[in-house]
């Protein structure tokens, strides 16, 4: 198997979301979370329509893993709005 474009992109966000976590931030990292995820969004679409859906699963298990805190939040809210 080799690797498309759309995985090693993948991989290189997850890498730089990693290194961007480590450095000390003055808004607990929220303003890098929204550019992480306004850039992998489209990566996660482009990595599930070239490579198929367990890689996209793959990815988005990876990326919740870096932007925990976002996924917190979401799942809060939707809870909220459906009870």
């Amino acid at each position: 198997m080799s690797a498309t474009l759309a995985l090693v992109s993948g991989l290189i966000w997850l890498i730089l979301a990693n290194l961007i976590a480590m450095f000390p931030s003055k808004d607990y990292h929220w303003s890098n979370a929204y550019k992480l995820i306004a850039v992998g969004v489209p990566i996660l679409i482009w990595l599930g329509w070239t490579n198929g859906l367990m890689w996209a699963a793959a990815f988005l298990i990876a990326a919740g893993s870096v932007l925990r805190w976002p996924v917190v939040y979401l799942g809060r809210w939707v809870r909220r709005h459906l009870m």
